[in-house]
């Protein structure tokens, strides 16, 4: 008899800024089904699928652990929270420069856990030499002693390889959750969303971005083209004004960016149209938190 099929969910925490979203692309690497994931912006738990012959992995990228503000960001911190339960592995992500303290509460639940804790400690890059190294990695080892820990730069490909080897030896066998060729679909609109929503970030200020919800209402994909409809949601109008520009300048520079990395990604021209839509206070709202699935 061979061996046995294995297959997994692998929850990936973490604040923030400690490099997630880029360690999460070069695990999943050249082998992904789907990948969607921006710094910071990152409000779902969304998958990147491994798939090979012998196994499947399913990562999920959860929200950096954040105290809420809104009805919206208490949705994301149950998320984070929930992803401690109900994975096979989890690899808490933080960095060199991060202060395990500010993490405190959170950290005491992931020390808790039953399922195999990585500790991975990225942006090794960073630091002077072995002996700061050594002091990090001792001051983890204090706060989460049962975890194995794994010092990485995520930016230079170190040490990533053994933390996917070590992922796929803690694997279950089991049979593949998703088919192996399935969910294009909705992560192609979802990584649409993503690239608009971070082509926002990067050209207004702070206050907007976080005022936004992009919406792809169509997704029309031809053999070499794609026509995409997508409407961003603010929630006053004054936004609207900021977000348009004057004489539609900003919006189409949004559009132009976004529509390169679009093209990019699914090597195939887009024609993309943006609309910009007023949605009063949709954040504390709950019918559009769930339509916008944040909530259940």
């Amino acid at each position: 008899m061979g061996i046995q099929h294995k297959a997994g969910f692998v929850n990936i925490v973490g604040n923030p800024n400690v490099g997630k979203s880029t360690l999460m692309n070069d695990l999943v690497g050249e082998r992904m089904s789907i990948i969607t994931s921006k710094a910071q912006t990152t409000r779902h738990r969304i998958m990147g699928i491994v798939n090979t012959d012998d196994y499947q992995i399913v990562f999920s990228d959860t929200p950096g652990v954040l105290s809420p503000k809104y009805k919206l960001q208490e949705s994301m911190l149950s998320q984070s929270e929930g992803a401690l339960t109900d994975a096979d592995v989890l690899v808490y992500v933080t960095d060199v420069v991060e202060d395990p303290q500010k993490n405190a509460a959170f950290l005491a639940k992931v020390a808790a856990e039953k399922i195999p804790v990585l500790l991975v400690i990225n942006k090794i890059d960073l630091v002077k030499d072995q002996i700061q190294l050594e002091e990090i990695v001792d001051r983890w080892r204090g706060i989460l002693p049962a975890a194995e820990i794994f010092p990485t730069s995520a930016k230079e490909h170190f040490n990533v390889s053994n933390l996917m080897t070590r992922i796929v030896e803690l694997l279950p066998e089991h049979a593949p959750y998703f088919g192996k060729d399935a969910l294009t679909d909705k992560p192609a609109r979802f990584f649409v969303t993503e690239i608009i929503r971070e082509k926002i970030l990067l050209n207004y200020d702070k206050e907007i971005p976080y005022s936004t919800e992009v919406i792809v209402e169509k997704f029309d994909e031809k053999e070499n083209a794609i026509h995409i409809m997508a409407v961003i949601y603010v929630e006053r109008d004054s936004q609207k004004g900021i977000l348009i520009g004057h004489g539609g300048k900003m919006l189409k520079r949004v559009g132009t960016e976004a529509r390169k990395d679009i093209e990019t990604f699914f090597g195939k021209s887009v024609f993309l149209e943006m609309f910009v839509k007023v949605e009063a206070n949709w954040r504390n709202r709950e019918n559009k938190l769930r339509e916008f699935g944040y909530m259940e």
